[in-house]
């Protein structure tokens, strides 16, 4: 027997999974515990579901039926299911079979699948989610093949299979369709299981953010406390849809004008989404009635989670479990709410004071309430609105993965804006930020660097700089502070990216211009020199310069200065008008305005002039074939007036290009258009994304067959440190050779190993603290014969210690080069990360390390290499040869191979590789291999688990 209790009992196997319409359900084995279960799910579906199953009418399951498919051995029959509120929705199982087609246990690599799914769940996805998760654990168990027999009416089942993406076999055989599956997971299958993930996590996100009716659990009759500020925030927003109060003690049909009942239940009709406020000993209590009631999603504004301790984050977890057991997703505990601004839907299910907030492009996403609330103001103030916006606390289920994945289709959302405290999942946030990035910004401003005590969500263990890198990589625009984060936002949300880094300035203060030229320089800009319009200048004047300016082709984008007039005032009003003019007549560039001390001008450049249009001067006449470069839009919807975001005094919001943000220093100004500048360059090198070449010489079947046989003992979460011979074996097989060493125990052998390897030689130690150390003493090179080798032996061993503490070492020489360190180590959460620097105390004391994401491409090493701040002594800084930087690179490239085609190798140093004029040299290399876990982020999709 096996149950849930049982050791055998693979628990790793049990995933959350979101289905295609947005609810979510639990996988997980079949134990014998499940009969019960099983019979009742059997009773549920349709005489018709059944005949395809088994080809035959089949009304009920006998005994002898129930016990074979809930005893399984986990090894050749698996069974898997599929639940809501603890009972089966679908199920699956494997049966390994032989070549003639019966049962049959290992080396047989083949097994027979079978899916069963309850009519009133078919069409949401569960048996896709089920093949991805059987398949995996088919892998898993050695088998590389599934057969199946469909009834050829079975059209959804024979879809189910056929738009998997697997290489695939099918024939028509005794009156059934005979498919054939290879589960080698393939390009097509990968991508097919991704695209499924996205549309099933936006629409579980939008889900949440458009509701058809509302209620609010835990309002007070007093009208006091969190519950009653939310309902009043829904009411006075206009929610339009239905909305109603939950309390307990209702003794009234109202509170606060709304319809309020005892229970969810006595409500009578449809709840889509909960809002949460009652104390957190009382929530899973609610959270049972609204999965009672077939609520989609929770909104959990109380607190007592994993923010309070250890209780709390036990609480978390049970409140996790309990949420996605009802198939609901969960926006919380310890939530701030969330806003849609889109007119049909008017939700503002969060903390926020009415009124709603405009409706904009910007999309916002945080942790923290504090920092919500701050953003919110901050774009309030610059004019600006928002698509939506999500507050999630502690973010036990719905996370900014999830947001990303909302984001990516969503037509109203331009720019996406995210605070974040950690990235539990780094590998898939970047994965999904570079998808969204290709199509709009997003833009990320990263708190709680070191994880502080008490952070309820796990962190991963790469560096900061590391994942700043490789977020860098993605697309993602990582900016320090909220500031930033408003800034570069509202930059993008209004401007089209600008073709190039040059940057044209004018304005009527000099020595303003002078301190944005400056800064564009800090940034790596190519800034233009300044024009001064004197103080004199009137809006006229600027209108005509900047129109010039955005006319010419020696500039890609304009910072505009301005400073108060003295003397007659010219209104912040007329300045405005006269920039949207020019901007207007010469669409196409960015434009960016720093002022001091025109408080007024901000809001004037971002409102909406009269309802009436306004004559549109002419541009000045343009140079010979000046016609401006248009840049890239910087959404789907930034060149769309009609979509652009943000009320006027009539209601109305001014186009994005004629709406022009505002910044009170140049160093802000400048900081986002650089932003900006760096992104548009990411998105046009996206049109060659560069490819990871297959060599011919890669032993890869070779390599996974010693890693078997080296990890045969191993324990399950042990690694094992290979020894200097077989990681030389391993890297041989990848093409990267490992210059060999002769142990020197004594001088004499020092002498004998000279002899062989042949004169001039390097001695070194290899004891763990010298290692790599020769700013210590402990390497001596080219020792040109044998006098010499053994007076420099004695200098080492008198000087740091005996043989056997220093474990000396004999090496032959190598060309003269740039000595460099390669690495990739393998993040739980991150995956396997390729790393490139110079080796040497100054690189390792600055941190003046690279760092790219495995596989990596021929574009990305190149990138990788160039990265580094030091990377000018590779190129021959100060008439020093170039060294051979190709030759670099296809050694990141090998390795990255390596690392990619074996999880089993979860750390390799290479260091120092001296990179000389032709070739390189790879002098040490340690290697660490262990067994691969059982899934990551190219396994089945499923939601964390805290």
């Amino acid at each position: 027997m096996t149950t849930e209790s049982d050791p055998s009992y693979p628990a790793h196997w049990e995933a959350d999974v979101v289905l295609r319409d947005g609810g979510t359900a639990r996988i997980r084995p079949i134990t014998t515990e499940d009969a019960g279960r099983l019979v009742s799910f059997y009773e549920q579906v349709s005489d018709e579901s059944k005949y395809y199953r088994f080809f035959a009418p089949y009304p009920r399951l006998s005994d002898r039926d129930v016990h074979r498919f809930t005893h399984h051995d986990y090894v050749d029959r698996v069974g898997l299911a599929a639940t809501t509120g603890g009972e089966f929705i679908g199920t699956v199982r494997y049966d390994r079979i032989g070549s003639d087609g019966r049962s049959a246990t290992g080396p047989s690599d083949e097994a027979e699948v079978a899916f069963l799914v309850q009519d009133a769940h078919q069409g949401r996805g569960v048996a896709s989610a089920l093949l991805e998760h059987i398949g995996a654990v088919a892998r898993e168990r050695g088998i590389r093949r599934f057969a199946a027999e469909v009834l050829p009416a079975n059209n959804k089942m024979i879809k189910v299979f056929t738009d998997a993406g697997y290489q695939q076999k099918r024939s028509f055989e005794d009156g059934s369709v005979h498919l054939t599956l290879d589960l080698e997971p393939t390009a097509e299958s990968l991508a097919v299981q991704r695209a499924r993930e996205q549309r099933a996590e936006a629409r579980s996100l939008q889900r949440l953010l458009a509701p058809g009716s509302v209620a609010v659990i835990g309002v007070s009759r007093s009208g006091a406390g969190v519950g009653a500020a939310a309902l009043r925030n829904l009411r006075d927003s206009g929610f339009h849809g239905h909305l109603y109060a939950v309390n307990g003690e209702a003794a009234t049909d109202l509170l606060d004008g709304v319809r309020a009942y005892r229970t969810v239940e006595a409500i009578g009709a449809p709840v889509d989404l909960a809002v949460v406020a009652v104390p957190a000993d009382r929530v899973p209590q609610a959270v049972a009635a609204c999965g009672a009631h077939g609520v989609q999603g929770l909104v959990v504004l109380s607190a007592g989670y994993g923010e309070s301790g250890p209780a709390g984050l036990a609480r978390q977890r049970e409140l996790v479990r309990q949420v996605r057991s009802y198939g609901m997703r969960l926006i919380g505990p310890n939530a701030f709410g969330m806003i849609n601004t889109a007119p049909e839907v008017g939700l503002n299910a969060s903390l926020a004071p009415a009124p709603l907030p405009a409706r904009g492009r910007i999309g916002l996403f945080t942790q923290s309430g504090a920092i919500g609330i701050a953003l919110l103001s901050a774009l309030l103030r610059r004019g600006e609105g928002l698509s939506s916006f999500v507050s999630a606390g502690n973010r036990a289920d719905v996370s900014g993965n999830d947001i990303l994945q909302y984001w990516y289709e969503d037509e109203a959302t331009d720019v996406g804006l995210l605070y974040l405290e950690t990235l539990g999942n780094p590998g898939k946030f970047t994965r999904l930020a570079r998808r969204t990035a290709a199509v709009k910004p997003v833009v990320v401003a990263k708190g709680g660097r070191h994880t502080p005590a008490g952070h309820v969500v796990p962190g991963t263990r790469l560096p900061e700089a590391t994942v700043s890198a490789l977020l860098r990589q993605a697309g993602v625009i990582r900016v320090d502070t909220v500031t930033e984060l408003v800034d570069v936002g509202l930059l993008l949300a209004s401007q089209p990216l600008p073709a190039g880094p040059r940057i044209a300035i004018l304005g009527n203060s000099e020595s303003l211009g002078v301190l944005t030229y400056d800064a564009c320089l800090a940034q790596g800009l190519r800034p233009l020199p300044p024009r001064d319009l004197t103080t004199a200048a009137a809006p006229d004047d600027f209108r005509g310069a900047l129109a010039a300016a955005l006319a010419s082709d020696d500039c890609d984008a304009v910072i505009v200065t301005a400073i108060p007039w003295v003397g007659e005032h010219a209104p912040a009003d007329a300045l405005a008008d006269a920039l949207r003019d020019a901007v207007a007549a010469v669409p196409g560039k960015p434009v960016a305005v720093v002022h001091v001390e025109l408080g007024e001008l901000v809001e004037a450049l971002s409102a909406a002039r009269a309802s009436l249009p306004r004559p549109v001067p002419p541009p000045p006449p343009a140079a010979p074939g000046a016609a401006g470069r248009p840049g890239t839009p910087a959404g789907p919807a930034a060149s769309d007036p009609a979509a652009a975001p943000g009320p006027d005094a009539t209601g109305a919001r001014p186009p994005a290009a004629t709406r022009i943000p505002a910044y009170p220093a140049g160093e802000r100004a400048v900081k986002a258009v650089a932003e900006a500048v760096r992104y548009g360059q990411w998105r046009r090198a996206l049109a060659d994304s560069g490819q990871v070449p297959a060599y011919e010489d890669i032993d890869e079947a070779g390599a996974a067959a010693q890693l078997a046989a080296l990890l045969a003992d191993v324990d399950g979460g042990a690694v094992l440190t290979l020894d200097e011979r077989a990681g030389r074996e391993l890297l041989g097989r990848y093409g990267i050779r490992v210059l060999p060493t002769l142990p020197a125990p004594g001088p004499d052998a020092a002498a004998r190993a000279a002899a062989v390897l042949g004169y001039p030689v390097a001695l070194k130690t290899t004891a763990p603290h010298l290692r790599h150390r020769a700013d210590l003493g402990g390497v001596r090179l080219d020792l040109t014969g044998e006098a010499e080798l053994r007076r420099s032996y004695a200098e080492l061993t008198g000087a740091l210690g005996k043989p056997a503490e220093l474990q000396p070492v004999v090496q032959s020489m190598v060309p003269r080069g740039v000595d460099t360190l390669v690495r990739s180590v393998i993040d739980p959460a991150a995956g396997a990360v390729l790393s490139f620097g110079l080796a040497g105390v100054p690189s390792e004391l600055l941190g003046d390390t690279a760092h790219r994401l495995v596989p990596a491409t021929d574009r990305d090493v190149a990138a990788l290499v160039r990265s580094i701040r030091a990377a000018p002594l590779l190129f021959g800084w100060r008439g020093s040869d170039p060294v051979d930087t190709a030759a670099l690179e296809e050694l990141l490239l090998r390795l990255s191979r390596l690392v990619d085609d074996h999880p089993e190798v979860v750390g390799v140093s290479l260091e120092p590789v001296v990179v000389a004029a032709e070739g390189l040299s790879v002098l040490s290399a340690a290697v660490r291999v262990a067994h691969p876990p059982a899934r990551g982020d190219r396994g089945p999709r499923t939601l964390p688990s805290y």
